[in-house]
């Protein structure tokens, strides 16, 4: 660090000071040094937008719709939200989706980071189960909060959140669990049981959940066309906060749009928040994102037959591996895998990306729990993904093993 960095890094908040580097990012960018590397380091597929919803972008840019808009996002999206929601999980307790409970926002983090904003700040404790995608424990921090990390369990049915562990990491200063199913990047899927005991543990000790669905649509289990969720097991007045995202259904990662699901009270509260933040997400945006809603249901059959493809050919490939450790995922898109005698995942995923050509994001990105393990993202083109698999087969066939404190 220079002298320069210093200076300016002491006058600054200790919060945004001691912000982590993205382990992810840093493969990231080390793949992009390197023309070729296979990219399955982020959770994006490899098709663009579908036509339709771009369209609907440009008709509203075409006609002029240029100008600032409603707070809570444009009323036609917020209809359209709830009838998306009343399909997938019916009327909440035998009545419509309320508009008041959805608010637009400039992406699921944007989402997530109001959602920290709203429940846990300086002097506060907030619970992750780990592994977790790291922006979720990130956006508390930065609010102040205390993360307290909570590993799941994995074992030969896969990786688990067990709810006595929850139970017994919960003090007085505890305000709020994120939890997270499907989950990035276990592909764990809670049971409609398991979210009802976490929903009981909540509602005894008054404490909000961050509900993080965003791969819902991405379920895996036989029997079931979405996962299970919160929305099936809550009450009106539950303190529960959704936090969604059009990136991964309908291929709009670029676009940073989401929404927030809030109780109706809250509506003003967090029109307020979207003034201080972003102070309203562009309406072009938003006609896109009604036209993905009403119309995008056959471009996310394709993605979802594709991902289900692509899951049996990774994990074929992989489970038939010496020294690899995995479980299939049940939901989501990222197959989290060990290799025995590999304790620095860091150091191997940077080793991977030059010497294999093969872009994966380390579990160490991941906090606690997740260490020894990789994140594969097989959401893209299954050309590339089976090219990356050759490559790391051939890879990992050639190297020795290093053990735990290894140079």
């Amino acid at each position: 660090m220079t002298s320069d960095a210093a200076r300016f890094l002491d006058t600054i908040r200790p919060a945004a000071r001691n912000a982590p580097p993205s382990g992810i990012v840093e493969v990231h960018l080390e793949g992009l040094r390197r023309p070729g590397t296979a990219k399955l380091w982020v959770g994006e597929g490899s098709l663009p937008t579908p036509a339709g919803i771009r369209d609907a972008a440009i008709r509203s840019l075409l006609s002029g719709e240029t100008f600032y808009t409603h707070q809570a996002g444009l009323p036609e999206l917020r209809e359209a939200l709830c009838r998306y929601h009343d399909r997938l999980y019916g009327p909440f307790r035998g009545r419509p989706a309320d508009p008041e409970r959805f608010l637009v926002t400039g992406s699921g983090m944007h989402a997530i980071q109001m959602a920290a904003t709203l429940v846990a700040g300086p002097g506060d404790e907030a619970i992750v189960p780990t592994p977790a995608w790291p922006n979720a424990p990130a956006a508390a921090a930065l609010g102040g909060a205390a993360v307290r990390e909570v590993p799941m369990r994995f074992g030969p049915a896969g990786w688990d959140l067990d709810p006595d562990d929850l139970q017994a990491a919960i003090t007085p200063r505890t305000r709020a669990l994120f939890i997270n199913s499907p989950g990035n990047p276990t592909g764990w899927v809670a049971s409609r049981d398991r979210l009802a005991a976490i929903l009981d543990i909540a509602r005894r000790h008054g404490l909000w959940i961050v509900a993080d669905e965003v791969y819902g649509r991405f379920c895996y289990r036989d029997g079931l066309s979405v996962a299970p969720s919160f929305h099936e097991v809550a009450e009106p007045d539950d303190r529960l906060i959704f936090v969604n995202t059009f990136s991964k259904n309908w291929a709009m990662t670029g676009w940073r749009i989401g929404w927030i699901e809030v109780p109706a009270a809250l509506n003003a509260t967090v029109q307020n928040l979207v003034q201080y933040t972003s102070s309203g997400t562009a309406v072009f945006m938003q006609r896109a994102a009604i036209e993905a809603l009403d119309n995008g249901e056959d471009f996310l059959a394709f993605q979802l037959d594709r991902a289900r493809r692509n899951r049996a050919a990774v994990v074929a490939a992989l489970k038939g591996l010496d020294g690899v450790t995995l479980s299939p995922p049940d939901g989501a898109f990222y197959l989290f895998f060990a290799i025995d005698g590999e304790a620095d995942t860091r150091r191997l995923c940077l080793d991977m990306v030059r010497e294999a050509g093969v872009g994966i994001a380390p579990g160490t990105a991941f906090g606690r729990g997740g260490e020894r393990f990789m994140r594969l993202c097989f959401a893209g083109d299954p050309g590339e993904i089976e090219v990356a698999l050759g490559r790391l087969k051939v890879w990992l066939a050639g190297r020795q093993p290093v053990a735990a404190g290894g140079s």
